[in-house]
């Protein structure tokens, strides 16, 4: 009914149409992913909100096979049970940035969404705890405040003897190595020292054990790492152990840490 679409045309005085003005959506898909690439994900999947072409072009497996890290087709395998060639490359991403389950459940992996560095979390049932067995020494206690919704309470020892190990293709970089801690508060019942379990929440801190250098990713990298307290003079007691944290150095700054 007379009515004109905007990037339809419209007429001159003389009757003829007007060409259209060029907009984002006449870029070639191929220029735009170009362009994509040398943004970061988070920027990608605004841009795709755009129009059709930069949702398609967002989709191109060059772009996400840039952000992802280089050990993306071993995390694929063992992680995501799948094979890599079967997946997208976006939906490589977006799934390796979920919290993901290996090992029995005791170990999760997952992408930073910005940068797409790896990081790694251990339960404390993947660790070999000497008297975890006895319930006089050690015992597991149900928490929300754990992503494993488990933490490793010690009731009282002579010695504390935690080692764990975990072999994984890294990307090369730079690492570091937490223990996630709490100490509960300690009182006396009946003469004998206790701790109040109430006190297990909140304050917990990242205890940085040590850095590791990753140079070639082709290969597994066994990591060995341990908390040892060997000194039988007193009674250690009240330490909640949560998990083991490994992560890019880079990122050391996000944790509490002591």
């Amino acid at each position: 009914m007379g009515a004109v679409f905007s990037g339809l045309g419209a007429e001159s005085n003389d009757g003829g149409s007007l060409p259209s003005k060029p907009s984002l959506g006449d870029l070639p898909e191929n220029c735009i992913s170009s362009i994509l690439m040398y943004l970061d994900p988070p920027e990608i999947c605004k841009l795709a909100r755009l129009n059709r072409a930069f949702r398609g072009a967002s989709w191109a497996d060059f772009v996400w096979e840039s952000k992802l890290p280089s050990n993306y087709k071993f995390l694929v395998r063992k992680i995501l049970h799948e094979s890599p060639e079967n997946l997208a490359k976006k939906e490589i991403y977006a799934r390796l940035c979920r919290p993901n389950r290996f090992d029995n459940d005791t170990k999760e992996v997952w992408l930073d969404k910005r940068s797409g560095k790896v990081s790694i979390s251990v339960s404390s049932k993947a660790l070999r705890i000497t008297g975890i067995d006895d319930r006089r020494y050690w015992n597991y206690i149900p928490t929300e405040e754990s992503r494993f919704q488990t933490v490793a309470y010690l009731h009282q020892i002579w010695w504390v003897e935690i080692l764990g190990e975990l072999e994984l293709e890294f990307p090369p970089g730079t690492y570091s190595l937490f223990f996630r801690l709490q100490l509960g508060k300690a009182s006396k019942r009946f003469g004998r020292r206790v701790c109040n379990l109430d006190q297990v929440h909140g304050n917990w801190v990242h205890y940085h054990v040590g850095d590791f250098v990753i140079e070639n990713h082709s290969i597994p990298t066994k990591i060995k790492f341990s908390m040892i307290q060997i000194d039988c003079t007193h009674i250690k007691g009240g330490l909640c152990v949560d998990s083991v944290l490994i992560c890019p150095s880079e990122f050391r700054g996000r944790y509490k840490k002591v």
